[in-house]
């Protein structure tokens, strides 16, 4: 993640700090908290390694009475006045209820289900190559992709 922020012969010193945090539909630690932070050690010394990245698990089935208990009672709302955030209910409502959020959801699940649709495609194109008994155009025919995404396909193969 970090090799496109530094110019050569940087110092590491002048990454920023980061977070990855992984929002986990179950407590996947089974101990009962809301928020799991992971970080570096030295196993030798037990030390830490302070090099700036962090990993945070959010527990989402937590629904404690605190701001991330909440949160995660918010995140799984399907109604936004059962929220307690506001401006996150707003979003809610505006993606569920107003004409233009409903156009934004709609493209972009139908933009989703296009992706996975040629996802499937390709899958199949690649089987099809792998038998090694159809022609090119027969690939293009059967799986509606294009004979340069075929040919991509049989050149990443190959590779």
């Amino acid at each position: 993640m970090d090799a496109n922020l530094l110019k050569k012969g940087e110092d590491f010193d002048r990454l920023p700090e980061t977070w990855v945090i992984f929002i986990t539909e179950n407590d996947v630690m089974g101990k009962g908290l809301p928020l799991y932070p992971i970080e570096r050690c030295f196993l030798g010394t037990g030390e830490r390694f302070e090099d700036g990245s962090h990993i945070l698990y959010v527990n989402g089935a937590y629904r404690g009475d605190t701001p991330i208990g909440k949160l995660m009672h918010d995140f799984s709302c399907t109604n936004a006045g059962d929220m307690y955030y506001g401006t996150l209910a707003a979003r809610v409502r505006f993606f569920k209820e107003c004409k233009e959020g409903i156009e934004i959801m709609c493209r972009a699940m139908e933009d989703m289900r296009n992706q996975t649709l040629k996802e499937g495609m390709k899958e199949v194109a690649l089987r099809m190559l792998a038998a090694g008994k159809y022609a090119l155009e027969e690939i293009v025919n059967i799986s509606g992709l294009s004979l340069e995404e075929v040919k991509q396909l049989k050149a990443d193969r190959g590779a």
